[in-house]
């Protein structure tokens, strides 16, 4: 490995998955504004919108989100490219 390319100051972070409340405690160097208690023990805080606890990948449940009718306005707006309907003309 070449030397002194690599960050020095890893220390312990809480990462927080915001969709959850799951909160995990690893070493990273990611700069953080916020702290956390853990266990009565403070931690640099990072916050996640999605973590190996609730990405459908890991957790196998696949959760379809409709808002507003996305579907149905992306099926509309390429109706006309379908070749089942041009055959039908």
């Amino acid at each position: 490995m070449k030397q002194g390319i690599h960050p020095e100051s890893y220390r312990l972070v809480a990462f927080k998955d915001m969709s959850n409340d799951d909160v995990f405690i690893t070493k990273s160097t990611a700069e953080a504004k916020e702290n956390i208690t853990v266990d009565g023990v403070e931690y640099p805080l990072i916050k996640l919108e999605i973590s190996r606890t609730s990405h459908p990948f890991y957790t196998g449940k696949t959760k379809l989100i409709d808002t507003a009718g996305r579907i149905d306005k992306f099926k509309n707006k390429y109706k006309k490219f379908d070749k089942k309907e041009k055959k039908a003309e």
